[in-house]
């Protein structure tokens, strides 16, 4: 089991780790650590493990284990392993998980603007996009883009908190995902919140305020079959 750091704080750069184990594959595992694995259409951080010695382990991605709540550090080729029971201080690229932060926060937003089931999602650095189960598009680009923004200009808190798995299935409306279902079995499922806008299950990393966001724009809508639509944003800058 690997403590996630990155749950009660998605701002935490880094943090000092055990190495409790390295995979056949040469996977990395910690007992605790600030990389987010892959999951929910976000990618896991790259960053990297620096040993006692001072020799830094490039990470290339992190992804979830065979075992549950196990998060395995997958490091770039040609790199040095770790020794099992040594410490090392894990890092990540703080600038790129900023930015999935940003967007992934922001992609709450536009499921808000345009309230019908998601068929998909994915987060980028400094892009994303929503995939809606919407037969007709009821908005054109330039309004979604404005209510968009304005969600953002008016700097509502975000929060993440914690409802048990009864308390979620009384509450199916909750869950906007048509593919993807959130976990049930462990008790309780972690909500994210935008105060006044949105609230759905999410285990991603989010910013603290939707003012962090920034400008945005909605840069391409497809038709994506007979009743999906793809929806498309990025920074502005």
């Amino acid at each position: 089991m690997t403590e996630e750091i990155f749950r009660q704080d998605a701002y935490a750069r880094s943090c000092e780790a055990t190495v409790t184990a390295v995979n056949e594959r040469g996977g990395i595992v910690l007992d605790r650590t600030v990389f987010y694995p892959t999951g929910g259409g976000q990618p896991g951080d790259s960053g990297t493990l620096r040993r006692a010695d001072g020799i830094a382990i490039r990470i290339a991605t992190t992804v979830k284990g065979e075992a549950p709540d196990e998060i395995v550090h997958v490091p770039a080729e040609g790199e040095p392993l770790p020794e099992a029971g040594s410490t090392v201080t894990a890092e990540i690229d703080w600038d790129r998980r900023y930015a999935h932060m940003r967007i992934h926060t922001c992609l709450h937003l536009l499921s808000a603007v345009l309230p019908y089931p998601v068929t998909g999602g994915q987060v980028g650095d400094g892009k994303g996009r929503l995939d809606f189960d919407m037969p007709e598009l009821t908005m054109s680009k330039e309004e979604i883009d404005a209510a968009l923004n304005r969600l953002i200009d008016a700097a509502h808190e975000v929060a993440a908190r914690w409802i048990g798995d009864e308390e979620l299935a009384a509450q199916p409306e909750l869950v906007k995902t048509m593919s993807v279902k959130p976990p049930s079995g462990a008790g309780r499922v972690r909500l994210i919140e935008v105060e006044g806008c949105d609230l759905q299950p999410c285990g991603g990393t989010h910013v603290a305020n939707t003012h962090e966001i920034g400008r945005v724009t909605v840069t391409k809508i497809e038709k994506k079959g007979r009743q999906n639509r793809r929806v498309q944003i990025a920074f502005a800058e």
